[in-house]
């Protein structure tokens, strides 16, 4: 009886490879569904922010009604602090709130990696096509764990006008403490202005992200139970 005669090397190579169907179930399989989408500190920070710019929105629309600089006033009930004195005591109570709470987010975000992971990279291309799908209706939001373009461009927006805000603001509160930045915005009169448009841009980027959660509802769910 004759032998068929093997390779050493052929038999080593047959020994160190599984069989294929052991080789794919021994894969380590991507996060599933039922995993967590945003984490906890990520949510309670939101949720702070909001209240943060809810009651500064509304207190400092009163402060405007003080003072206003265009053709018109914003109706009473929309604001908060009741007089003068009272939106300015909240106004500045909220202000810490937004710098402190924004702070730890922002610090929080570039530690774990999730400011570079979420919201990089912003490519033109991709946020002229997710704005054309929005426009049509057809924005889709099959993955909650990814921000699409339009998505990270809004939010980055949000970042950097906050961050306007607090800088307007600080050169409306201290203009005597820091003339540099007072004068960079044209001035007291001209830093008015400035935090007025930057809250204004605030507010729009607001109702549009409600217009979002009230289409896509699960997204409030996520950011409740971060699931």
């Amino acid at each position: 009886m004759s032998r068929t005669s093997i390779p050493a090397s052929e038999l080593t190579d047959a020994a160190m490879s599984p069989p294929s169907s052991l080789s794919i179930s021994a894969r380590p399989s991507r996060a599933t569904p039922g995993g967590v989408i945003h984490p906890a500190w990520m949510r309670a920070s939101h949720w702070l922010n909001a209240a943060a710019v809810l009651a500064m929105a509304t207190s400092g629309w009163r402060i405007y009604n003080a003072a206003p600089f265009f053709d018109f006033r914003i109706p009473d009930e929309l604001t908060f602090g009741g007089w003068l004195g009272g939106a300015l005591q909240w106004h500045f109570a909220a202000m810490w709130l937004l710098v402190l709470n924004g702070l730890i987010y922002l610090a929080l975000n570039v530690s774990s990696g999730r400011l570079a992971r979420k919201f990089f990279p912003l490519a033109f291309g991709d946020v002229w096509h997710d704005l054309r799908d929005a426009l049509r209706g057809q924005l889709s939001h099959a993955d909650p764990r990814r921000y699409n373009g339009l998505q990270r461009l809004a939010y980055l927006f949000a970042i950097a006008d906050l961050a306007l805000l607090v800088l307007s603001g600080l050169a409306l509160w201290k203009s005597v403490q820091v003339p540099v930045l007072r004068e960079s915005l044209g001035g007291y009169e001209g830093a008015r202005r400035v935090h007025f448009f930057a809250m204004a841009a605030l507010t729009a980027f607001v109702s549009g992200h409600l217009v979002m959660v009230a289409l896509v509802p699960r997204t409030l769910l996520t950011m409740v139970r971060g699931r």
